[in-house]
């Protein structure tokens, strides 16, 4: 004892250790995570960086609930607001137990402890503290407690303590453990929150014992009731997700910080482009929309949403959450099958060669293409032929035949360079795809993709995309150096492919007048689906914003007749109506390379109209080169049955319920007008289209004009037994 009283003597003669400053360690504290904010500096996500342990946010006394208050001080420190640093009293009672009853009791207060939370060399070792470190904590305690106030050091103290597991800080306790701010903490709580404070890993029968008894201490024992349960329920939440924090971005947030020109530390915070509000905007339009295609095997989507002139990515939804099997992949980096969303930049790059114009005729009709694995049979989405159409109608309409026959006079190789160029990850030449690269055979991603057509609504300007606002107080990182706008179409094409994506009249022939696609303001649009269908995508653009949304499912599976404009069509028409509700939407001005013109056609191809050429390739009217089309070529024809075909039919339906449908196209695809149609000589019936009672055997149809000529004919053959009895 006389040597303890010398220690004590010789140290309060000595100097206390320097003293952290309360300003100090709350602005050194550093949360385990980094705070994403959107473009108002709004919280969209918490991205962790600290693995080690699980901090919070600092949490200022005010907003702890005072029945945590209560439970710590009457667990930890009794008589906190009326010590000056050091409780005497319990002190001198804890070193009586410790040597004459071998009872080993503690006797530090939270100023003690806090010491311990700020300093390392208060930290306690394997073997305890030492008198003469017992001694030099006292003392600067009571220096604290000159310095400090108490609510400062009960703030500091709740928020550096460690609780349990990796949960360090009152923040992290109460969201995760209790799934709640730290200021709703009811008694219960508290009381568990207080004795981990004295037992971080303390078995739960240990906790309940001495939470009940904390309970009884402060008034409530009717607690206890339950408290076992309740108690061994919290503590499996130990690694749960963050409370009262809803994830708006948990792909967009990653990829952003990847883009921090320096990688930012736990704790910091990082404002993004994002715009929160629009984010949930398009998380509930994914979800409203893949409800409503629930029965068509569709459970996943993502969305981009950038500005054009910045190219700030305003929304970014990776997947469709809850509705996904695989939420945590983010799918607008995913590389997927184009389809037929490349086709816009195959045609702007053929009008740029002056290899043709808006005006030009393709002829939509069966193709055969040797290549090295065999023959590539291109098909149109509807299995139709259209016969011949004009670059206009091709593109907006998304005819399959016309855009590989327009690959071939840009050839594969080249148009491959062009998508590489617009920042598309192709990683095989143009000769690795062939023909089929026309129709959208590369894998892209969306993200990439939606920038892609962000450069055809800056006229041809490609530039990357930008994922942080510029620094301000919340960061201290830039975004790393991103390439200049650099110009990589000609401003004319990209400006008439525009115009052609956003004529409803030109599209009407595959969409519609009324779809997804139309909008009230000005907007190009273009859908794509891929092999099987198993994705469908739909970008567009409007004079500010751009936006691309992918439809399908994570593993790839296909969805039941869903296209682009059933699936990703709708999410679309969503946002950018979203959008434009306060702003109107005009199209670019022409550019001046770009010229306009009334065009008339031959043999009624198409209405007369005013079309855009870029340069001096003005016509004014349009017809075939003599010998491309013959006198039977402008002729009516049998689009079905094919010639040739075998019919077979089903004995398990009634041979009169069973019709097949002859269907006679003009040379522009519709139906044909004034024809007849006879089966083996004997007249049938007249009309583009006419339903057939077959029987088996072969026949032979032919379609007769108004004049009485035979324009076309086929022969098929019809197998099945028709059953006795039947008409």
């Amino acid at each position: 004892m006389k040597q303890w009283l010398a220690a004590l003597m010789l140290a309060l003669c000595g100097p206390a250790f320097a003293l952290p400053d309360y300003v100090h360690v709350k602005h050194d504290y550093a949360a385990s995570d980094i705070q994403v904010l959107d473009r108002q500096g709004r919280l969209i996500e918490r991205v962790r960086r600290d693995f080690a342990v699980r901090r919070g946010d600092w949490v200022a006394l005010d907003d702890v609930s005072v029945a945590l208050q209560r439970a710590v001080i009457l667990s930890e420190d009794r008589r906190f607001y009326s010590h000056a640093g050091v409780d005497w009293r319990a002190m001198l009672g804890a070193a009586w137990d410790n040597v004459l009853h071998e009872h080993l009791r503690g006797a530090s207060t939270i100023s003690m402890q806090l010491l311990a939370l700020v300093d390392d060399a208060y930290q306690r070792g394997p073997g305890g503290r030492s008198v003469v470190q017992k001694i030099d904590q006292a003392l600067d305690a009571l220096a604290l407690e000159r310095h400090w106030t108490k609510p400062q050091i009960l703030e500091a103290y709740l928020n550096l303590a460690a609780f349990r597991g990796e949960l360090v800080g009152v923040d992290a306790l109460s969201r995760v453990l209790f799934q709640k701010r730290a200021s709703g903490l009811d008694l219960r709580e508290s009381a568990l929150a207080a004795v981990l404070l004295r037992g971080p890993n303390a078995s739960p029968s240990v906790l309940t014992q001495r939470a009940c008894a904390l309970l009884r201490e402060m008034g409530a024992p009717g607690e206890c009731a339950g408290l076992g349960d309740f108690i061994y329920l919290a503590l499996q939440r130990k690694s749960a997700s963050w409370a009262d924090s809803r994830s708006l971005a948990p792909h967009y947030a990653r990829l952003a910080l990847q883009h921090a020109k320096v990688p930012p530390r736990a704790g910091r915070r990082v404002r993004t482009t994002l715009d929160g509000d629009l984010q949930r905007f398009v998380i509930e339009s994914v979800q409203r929309r893949l409800n409503a295609l629930g029965m068509e095997n569709v459970r996943d989507a993502a969305v981009v949403v950038l500005d054009n002139e910045r190219g700030e990515i305003l929304a970014y939804v990776g997947s469709s959450g809850t509705l996904s099997a695989a939420a945590d992949v983010d799918h607008a980096r995913s590389l997927r099958q184009a389809g037929s969303s490349l086709k816009p930049f195959l045609y702007a790059q053929a009008i740029e060669q002056q290899r043709l114009t808006t005006v030009s005729l393709l002829e939509d009709a069966p193709l055969n293409l040797a290549t090295g694995n065999g023959l590539y049979i291109p098909q149109n989405y509807d299995e139709r032929f259209a016969g011949w159409v004009t670059v206009r109608t091709a593109l907006a309409s998304s005819l399959n035949i016309p855009a590989v026959r327009t690959l071939m006079m840009v050839t594969p190789d080249v148009f491959a360079r062009r998508l590489v160029r617009l920042g598309l990850p192709l990683d095989q030449g143009g000769d690795f795809y062939g023909y089929s690269l026309a129709l959208g055979s590369a894998d892209v991603t969306l993200l990439s993709l939606t920038n892609a057509y962000r450069s055809l609504a800056n006229l041809g300007s490609y530039s990357e995309p930008a994922f942080l606002r510029p620094a301000g107080h919340e960061i201290d990182m830039a975004q790393k150096a991103v390439t200049e706008s650099v110009p990589v179409m000609s401003a004319g094409a990209a400006w008439i492919v525009g115009d052609i994506l956003s004529d409803r009249q030109a599209r009407a022939r595959t969409f519609g007048l009324d779809s997804p696609l139309s909008t009230p303001f000005w907007s190009a649009v273009k859908t794509g689906t891929s092999k099987d269908m198993r994705d469908n995508w739909c970008l567009g653009w409007s004079a500010r914003y751009t936006v691309g949304v992918w439809v399908g499912n994570s593993g790839g599976a296909s969805m039941h007749d869903v296209s682009g404009v059933s699936g990703a069509g709708p999410i679309w028409h969503d946002v950018m109506t979203h959008l434009h509700r306060e702003m109107p939407s005009r199209q670019t001005p022409m550019p001046d390379s770009v010229h306009s013109a009334t065009v008339s056609f031959d043999n009624m191809l198409e209405p007369t109209r005013q079309d855009v050429f870029l340069g001096d390739t003005v016509v004014t009217h349009v017809s075939l080169a003599e010998g491309l089309m013959t006198p039977e070529q402008t002729q009516p024809r049998i689009a079905r049955p094919a010639d040739g075909a075998i019919l077979a039919l089903d004995p398990d339906i009634p041979w009169d319920k069973q019709r097949l449908w002859l269907q006679a196209t003009d040379i522009a695809g519709v139906p044909a007008a004034g024809v007849t149609w006879r089966v083996d000589a004997q007249p049938l019936g007249s009309g583009g289209q006419l339903p057939w009672l077959p029987r088996p055997g072969r026949h032979r149809i032919e379609l007769v004009d108004g004049r009485g000529r035979i324009v076309d004919a086929v022969s098929i053959e019809v197998r099945g037994l028709v059953s006795a009895g039947s008409h």
